[in-house]
């Protein structure tokens, strides 16, 4: 598995890093030869919402890249000093302009390939009416024929909605869903 380095420099010192395995460790990690300090690089969480208004679910658009003018759900890098579901409800108003009642975390989904962990919760929508930030063209509602489903955005969104949808038709309770994505 090919896991991309993030390290160059040392954040501490600024002298290059090199990648060896510490004698107390068992992977290899950034050191510096300079000051000696070591670096870990750990997975990146993506936190956001599924919003439901009856029996629609709220897409947004992208403004920016990657995947500029495809459609997501509300979501974004979690910030240091907020909680996954602070991060989702900033995420959802940033994006979207949209009110929302959190409700249960829906989806957990490992993408190890680009070291990122996805979270969703399902979000009950208290209003139809959006305003989209700079990071968003348009936000809209799609009943589940209307999704653009070849123009999703990311593998997490496709697999967070088909979830959504299988659950709601089979009445089922809407658990947990945890997956690992290739």
């Amino acid at each position: 598995m090919l896991i991309t380095r993030r390290f160059k420099h040392c954040p501490s010192c600024g002298a290059a890093v090199s990648y060896q395995v510490p004698a107390d460790d068992n992977r290899e990690r950034a050191i510096c030869p300079a000051c000696a300090s070591v670096h870990y690089e750990n997975p990146i969480n993506v936190v956001g919402t599924l919003p439901i208004w009856g029996e629609q679910v709220l897409l947004c658009r992208r403004n920016i890249e990657p995947r500029y003018g495809f459609w997501t759900l509300p979501a974004g890098f979690l910030e240091l000093g907020e909680t996954s579901a602070e991060g989702a409800l900033r995420e959802t108003d940033e994006e979207a302009g949209a009110e929302i009642e959190l409700q249960n975390l829906y989806c957990l989904l490992n993408v190890v390939r680009v070291g990122q962990i996805h979270l969703y919760y399902r979000a009950r929508l208290l209003s139809d009416r959006f305003n989209p930030g700079p990071e968003t063209i348009e936000a809209r509602l799609f009943h589940e024929h209307e999704v653009p489903w070849d123009e999703l955005a990311f593998r997490t969104v496709r697999e967070t909605l088909q979830r959504y949808f299988d659950d709601r038709r089979a009445g089922r309770d809407f658990a947990l869903h945890c997956a690992d994505i290739g």
